[in-house]
């Protein structure tokens, strides 16, 4: 991306808030458009503001993020939203996903990690790190019925879901299972229908809930 990433910024705590902006001005390449105390306000700054991407807490007053993410996903789904989680929130991270964000990130995480995982949100894609996947697969281990949906899948869509869930870019799972990256945008096109999600993090959640993944 040549532009800047536009972010809006949603925390009810204020040091989150500023903390955030304060780091993402220092680096080229974002611009902070605007902040918001809770899921209404992040709401109504979304369409007027029109972010690339959307830092979203959870537990906020009157709306919370959940709600927050399934608004803003169905009326602006070209805006990545990207959870900010604690560890104490895993269950409802999974919730998020689900409802349509593209990634999370714990609101400890190193800079770096912050500037990687909104520019992959920002081009569509879903960037996790070790510890992260495996609190997901932690809350979705157990907690559908084992191997639903495995019969739905074909054993390419599977891989081509593994290399989603492991980080991989179309391009890379493409190399990696030599073929192209059109058919990957294929399998993962039929892997959304089958999940029945949009996203590639909402595809990874849902394959976590029905146990699909390996952990």
């Amino acid at each position: 991306m040549t532009e800047a990433i536009r972010v809006l910024i949603t925390d009810d705590h204020e040091v989150v808030r500023e903390g955030l902006r304060m780091i993402l001005e220092t680096e080229a390449g974002f611009v902070v458009v605007g902040t918001a105390t809770d899921g209404v306000e992040a709401v109504a700054q979304t369409a007027a503001l029109q972010p690339d991407v959307v830092l979203m807490d959870l537990r906020m007053p009157r709306m919370d993020g959940i709600e927050a993410i399934e608004r803003i996903s169905s009326a602006h789904p070209d805006v990545a939203v990207v959870i900010l989680t604690t560890y104490d929130e895993d269950a409802l991270m999974l919730r998020g996903l689900r409802a349509g964000a593209r990634g999370f990130l714990h609101k400890d995480t190193p800079r770096t990690m912050l500037f990687e995982t909104l520019r992959a949100a920002a081009r569509g894609e879903v960037l996790l790190t070790p510890d992260m996947l495996a609190r997901v697969m932690a809350q979705g281990s157990g907690s559908g019925e084992a191997g639903a949906g495995s019969d739905v899948l074909t054993g390419r869509e599977l891989e081509v879901l593994k290399g989603v869930a492991s980080g991989e870019r179309n391009k890379e799972i493409a190399f990696r299972l030599g073929i192209t990256e059109r058919t990957v945008k294929a399998h993962l096109t039929n892997v959304y229908n089958k999940l029945g999600v949009d996203s590639r993090a909402a595809a990874i959640a849902e394959a976590m809930r029905r146990n699909l993944l390996p952990s």
